[in-house]
């Protein structure tokens, strides 16, 4: 278990609080938001993520895009 926890912490898996990057959901680049692995979540969109119900349409576009850093991440 702590090895999985060094390798998260690692990985920066629990984001940092961070200024500048170009958005993984919306892709515009924004002063403010997450850092998740390697990608940038500007503030708007993460609250909008957190935001959204389930059962909305806008839901499967950001799991998708939630995805990618996984998948990015292990490749």
């Amino acid at each position: 278990m702590q090895r999985m926890v060094d390798r998260m912490e690692e990985l920066n898996v629990y984001g940092d609080k961070q200024g500048g990057g170009t958005c993984i959901v919306c892709g515009e680049s924004k002063a403010f938001g997450i850092r998740i692995i390697s990608q940038f979540l500007c503030h708007e969109c993460e609250r909008e993520i957190v935001s959204t119900d389930a059962q909305d349409e806008k839901y499967r576009y950001y799991v998708e895009r939630m995805k990618q850093i996984w998948l990015e991440a292990i490749s």
